[in-house]
């Protein structure tokens, strides 16, 4: 009889990465939504609603990051990925990760490098004002540091595992997403913006449902557009 190796695993076309605090309420919709052998990637920023617990036993992928910070946990869910395209998306129901489709066939494609979601609000309460208005502060800031005409720094986004890691992110609180696109632009990225629907979300923010945390997202993101274009970074030091 012939003996044939166990088939080696292959790793899933697309790896999402969720940053996850206290999103149990939302999760079930969330991964629901999640593109069929795409690979859902939850990452644990210190819940005590039982979230980790409720996306594995929805078919997640869970890891935990320990260090408070939106960043920290996009960055572990970006190291735990092993898939050649990445993208990201909030975990609490106000985006549909379901979308993310064309944005990683575009990625594919090599019609762009980064994708990134514009938000429109859909419903009452779906966008708060002060947290709108600070975006669209830092939308302007973007265009004048970068020359990139974007108008929203939202989440949901789509970019190959191997470039982002180059880019040598390293800021780990709100100002990730943004240090991101900087980066990007700075390396000659080709940076798209495709309209999505933002859904009211489940469950209460940690950062635009307050002055206070809007305020904190400002600050941080202000801070990176003042930093001076780097070098990119190898994989290994993106760690």
């Amino acid at each position: 009889m012939t003996h044939f190796p166990p088939p080696v695993p292959r790793p899933a076309p697309v790896d999402v990465v969720l940053p996850c605090l206290d999103e149990a309420a939302a999760l079930p919709w969330v991964l629901a939504r999640i593109p069929a052998g795409w690979r859902a990637i939850v990452v644990d920023n210190g819940s005590t609603d039982g979230s980790a617990e409720t996306a594995r036993g929805l078919g997640a992928t869970v890891v935990h990051e320990p260090r408070r910070g939106f960043g920290a946990a996009c960055h572990t869910g970006l190291l735990a990925a092993d898939a050649d395209i990445v993208c990201f998306c909030d975990c609490d129901a106000s985006l549909d990760p379901a979308l993310l489709t064309p944005f990683a066939d575009a990625v594919r494609d090599g019609t762009s490098d980064l994708v990134l979601g514009r938000r429109r609000p859909q419903g009452r309460g779906a966008w708060p004002p002060h947290a709108r208005a600070g975006n669209a502060v830092l939308a302007r800031m973007l265009r004048r540091r970068t020359g990139l005409r974007l108008h929203d720094l939202g989440p949901l986004r789509a970019a190959r595992r191997t470039a982002l890691l180059g880019l040598g992110l390293t800021d780990r609180r709100s100002g990730y997403p943004l240090q991101m696109v900087v980066r990007a632009a700075d390396a000659g990225w080709r940076v798209e913006e495709r309209e999505v629907p933002y859904r009211p979300r489940t469950g209460r923010s940690k950062v635009t449902g307050t002055w206070r945390g809007t305020w904190h997202a400002v600050r941080d993101m202000r801070a990176v557009l003042q930093q001076p274009p780097l070098a990119p970074a190898t994989e290994e030091t993106a760690r």
